[in-house]
């Protein structure tokens, strides 16, 4: 699996050609963390471990194997001590969104890489730190059980039982019901739609019975504090979001929101208020994520608003 060959490598061949990897690097370490800054740290430190390795004069057999263990062992490290810091967030904590697409064509929904999206990222978190690891490394990047035996540091066998453990419980928490990309598009289109006429009874039969709303505001921006389930109150939500938008002048996008159908919403003046991403399942919408924490849209490229953030009191 060594996009490199497998040669052994020295310094003198210059370090700008494992570049290559880096997208490889920041696929796993962001699929780890759901977070976008801390997943660029990692591979950065990753990077720097294998310069220094080279410039001390170690040949490295395979670039892609030393950073790859590079890169999953810091990332297990920083979800071990992460846990700490979720459990200390304010409100729901959700992954940062790595990809909007505004306006999409159907066939980038078909094309979707599911690993990415945020109901997979949302379930990775189910799974212990080496349980993420095996199964990323197995299932998402097709890693061979010895390469990921020798990065988590376990034996084979040990990493088949890992794998096929971890493997139930992300299948056990998929909808079990999934209709084709296609018809994913257009039920969102048509949700959206009728978020935007504030038709009630339209919204209520889109989503499933026990469908969940989770806004992710960090403390830092409005969002409801607990989840919020039942198709009724989640269609209030939406349909109160709308309000709320057309009073202040916000337009909804319709979007891919790491390749699930979604929506973007913009102030006036143009800047990012929130991404929101639908879990659909059983042709109805199952989940309805927003994130709205201004700090976990500053890395998609566009001005965020302060529309949305919390003010704080005057002393």
């Amino acid at each position: 699996m060594d996009e490199q060959g497998g040669q052994p490598t020295t310094p003198d061949k210059g370090f700008e050609q494992y570049e290559a990897l880096r997208p490889l690097m920041f696929s796993i370490a962001y699929r780890m963390l759901g977070s976008v800054g801390e997943a660029e740290d990692i591979v950065q430190e990753a990077f720097l471990r294998l310069h220094r390795a080279l410039t001390l004069g170690s040949i490295i057999e395979s670039p892609k194997a030393f950073l790859t263990t590079a890169t999953t062992r810091l990332a297990i490290d920083s979800l071990r001590s992460a846990r700490a810091r979720h459990e200390a967030y304010v409100g729901v904590w959700l992954p940062e969104p790595v990809a909007v697409s505004l306006d999409p064509d159907p066939a980038d929904l078909a094309e979707k890489n599911d690993s990415l999206s945020l109901a997979f990222l949302v379930l990775l978190q189910t799974l212990s730190p080496v349980e993420r690891a095996v199964f990323l490394l197995r299932e998402v990047f097709d890693y061979d059980y010895d390469e990921i035996a020798t990065t988590v540091q376990k034996s084979e066998d040990n990493c088949r039982q890992i794998f096929a453990r971890a493997k139930k419980r992300i299948d056990a928490g998929k909808p079990r019901f999934d209709a084709n990309p296609q018809e994913h598009y257009e039920l969102a289109r048509r949700f959206f739609d009728a978020a935007v006429d504030g038709d009630m009874s339209s919204l209520v039969k889109f989503l499933a019975a026990e469908a969940g709303f989770y806004g992710d505001g960090g403390g830092k921006a409005h969002a409801y504090p607990e989840p919020i389930f039942g198709q009724q109150r989640v269609a209030l939500i939406i349909r109160s979001l709308m309000f709320v938008a057309e009073k202040f002048n916000v337009t909804f996008h319709f979007a891919l929101v790491n390749g699930q159908p979604g929506a973007v919403s913009f102030d006036a003046d143009g800047r990012i208020i929130n991404a929101l991403a639908l879990e659909i399942g059983g042709g109805v919408i199952q989940t309805v994520r927003s994130i709205v924490n201004p700090d976990k849209l500053t890395h998609l490229g566009l001005p965020v608003s302060d529309l949305a953030r919390i003010k704080p009191r005057e002393q």
